[in-house]
């Protein structure tokens, strides 16, 4: 497989200058290079694995998109298109961060459910349209299965914006390190779990050693018996059921930033995190495996997916903690 990638830049309806632009990575299949490649790289795409389902990804507050490409690739060896961007905007009042795209308001007691928290989505949304009708991968996605993916708060707003009825598009959301605590500061009662729209199939990933959930519990007003606690609170409390298409992995050893590499110790939180317990590299092929099953069994409908995605804790035994479905 060989995989390339080409930039992108996009205005943000609404947003205020110098905070109005979001600079996209597209990672895609590519044709073997070849004499006939453009000036700037740009590799024609392997149309034979078209029309591909399309990730978003949202990145962690200050985590570069860099951090997350060794997970694009993985993902496009798969035969999917992946998009990362770096969005650096005022989020909250006086404080400019790489964000990925948080709608303050639509998180507020009387506003959350009525909307998506993604604030980059509709962006997006609207650049991968542009990217379907002209460029490299014109013609070759598929704009009606398209998975929502995130790390931290970026996986947040992932799974709270996973609702058919607000993007028909979107088909499927995976997080890894996040959780629907609600901020105390936003007028919820200590401990509040909020519910997702529980519309899509979700796979939720944690590990045992996130010290960044853990060293923040102060936000949500309580402290957590263990760093996965909200996590599992969020699958068991935010989500219904009943489909068997929900998922929750825990992993044994992980930490908040073992979906990050390579590490960035100049940005984000790091200094609160614990140190992993297990080979990171086992790790980070686990997260991007069971990824890539759960989209293959409810986005491309693979039917030997499920059972892969189902085998997970026997064959990786000693890095998962639990594993439930529902």
């Amino acid at each position: 497989m060989n995989v390339r990638s080409f930039f992108q830049a996009v205005k943000v309806e609404n947003a205020s200058s110098p905070y109005d632009t979001i600079h996209l990575k597209v990672f895609y299949p590519g044709q073997a290079a070849g004499s006939n490649e453009a000036p700037i790289g740009i590799v024609p795409a392997d149309s034979q694995q078209s029309p591909f389902k399309v990730v978003i990804f949202f990145n962690g507050v200050n985590c570069g998109g860099e951090l997350y490409q060794w997970l694009a690739m993985k993902l496009v060896e798969r035969g999917l298109v992946v998009v990362t961007f770096s969005w650096v905007a005022e989020n909250f009042p006086g404080m400019v961060a790489l964000t990925p795209g948080v709608d303050i308001n639509m998180l507020a007691p009387s506003m959350y459910g009525k909307g998506a928290t993604a604030s980059a989505l509709p962006t997006l949304l609207m650049a991968l349209k542009r990217l379907q009708a002209e460029g490299v991968l014109a013609g070759l996605l598929d704009l009606n299965q398209i998975v929502l993916g995130g790390h931290s708060a970026g996986g947040r707003v992932a799974i709270e914006s996973a609702n058919s009825q607000f993007f028909p598009e979107v088909a499927a959301a995976f997080a890894y390190a996040a959780h629907t605590a609600a901020g105390t500061q936003l007028g919820y009662p200590a401990g509040t779990i909020l519910p997702l729209p529980d519309s899509l199939p979700l796979l939720l990933i944690g590990g045992t050693c996130d010290g960044v959930i853990a060293n923040s519990s102060h936000r949500y007003g309580v402290t957590w018996e263990q760093a996965t606690t909200p996590i599992l609170r969020t699958f068991h409390e935010a989500i219904a059921g009943g489909r068997n298409d929900s998922y929750l992995l825990l992993l044994e050893g992980a930490n908040h930033y073992s979906a990050c590499y390579p590490l960035d110790s100049t940005a984000g939180q790091l200094f609160l995190d614990f140190p992993p317990t297990q080979p990171e590299t086992q790790l980070r092929d686990l997260i991007a495996e069971a990824i890539g099953l759960f989209i293959d069994a409810h986005v491309c409908s693979q039917p030997t997916a499920v059972e892969a995605l189902n085998q997970l804790p026997r064959s990786n035994a000693p890095l998962i903690t639990s594993f439930a479905r529902k």
